[in-house]
């Protein structure tokens, strides 16, 4: 196993192109480690043989798993899939890394009913009420068994790819007015506070389930708001309740994840995302002012 002049292993991130994966290999390389950031065709989860080969010929340390099957919609009608991806596929790649690597996988919220009343620790019961949820808690122990890292979090939105800040941002942008649901509660969390996170944990050798996602605690219609305020826009955004949206796959009501072991295992408190969300759209702009 290789480190690099930061002291961290070579690593492997699995998703690259997706929103989270983009910023782990970022903040692998500030670090100074070597990273191999590989797409789905470069690096298939689903193909263990040649996946484990690769981290094996790169020298990988660890190997990140920000790749997942996360149209939390399309799951409900593609359960064969979603098993395959997020619920076998984790487990059998982190079976087949040599000794010396071991995987940093990403888990979710959804694992958890969304029906309690206080933030959910990681010995929680855990009862999904999703495909998704079911897939991706499929995967976790697997990844566990092999001796890796389980991290659940929550609301990701980030710079690169679709998510609910560019969907919000992207309507009240024209001026639209928008009905957003009010009472599901939860932590958004920003893909590179998440990415050091992980490197963080990583790190420090943390092992089994840990929670992390920033804070406070919103409904996405507070979050939406927020939104607005972050773009310097007064555009109508309605609170409505969920029973007035109709999809395949049930939202939980409450998701919020009590973050205390990861703050004790790194020893340092987790992020605000309201500072995430101006840094988001500060990164838009640069984007846009270089293109």
């Amino acid at each position: 196993m290789t480190r690099g002049t930061g002291g961290v292993p070579k690593a492997v991130v699995l998703g690259a192109a997706g929103q989270l994966g983009r910023e782990v290999a970022s903040e692998l390389r500030r670090r100074g480690a070597e990273v191999l950031a590989a797409d789905r065709s470069r690096a298939d989860l689903r193909d263990t043989g040649g996946t484990a080969e690769l981290a094996a010929a790169f020298g990988a340390g660890a190997v990140y798993n920000c790749a997942a099957y996360t149209d939390v919609d399309g799951c409900e009608s593609d359960m064969d899939q979603a098993m395959e991806v997020n619920g076998r596929a984790p487990g059998r790649l982190a079976a087949a890394l040599p000794s010396d690597c071991r995987m940093i996988h990403v888990s979710t919220d959804y694992v958890f009913d969304g029906l309690g009343r206080r933030p959910y620790r990681e010995g929680d019961p855990t009862s999904p009420r999703t495909a998704y949820g079911r897939s991706k808690l499929h995967g976790e122990p697997g990844v566990l068994d092999a001796g890796g890292l389980v991290v659940r979090t929550s609301w990701v939105f980030g710079p690169e790819g679709r998510n609910f800040v560019s969907a919000i941002a992207s309507r009240i942008g024209e001026g639209a007015p928008a009905r957003v649901v009010s009472d599901q509660v939860g932590c958004p969390t920003y893909a590179p506070y998440l990415a050091r996170a992980l490197v963080d944990l990583a790190c420090v050798g943390a092992s089994g389930i840990v929670h992390y996602c920033n804070a406070p605690a919103t409904s996405w219609h507070g979050f939406a708001l927020a939104i607005a305020d972050a773009l310097g826009l007064s555009v109508p955004i309605a609170p409505i309740p969920s029973s007035e949206l109709t999809r395949p796959a049930v939202r939980p009501a409450y998701s919020v994840l009590d973050t205390s072991r990861f703050e004790t295992l790194v020893s340092r408190g987790i992020e605000p995302w309201r500072p995430g969300l101006d840094d988001y759209f500060e990164r838009l702009r640069q984007g846009k002012a270089e293109s």
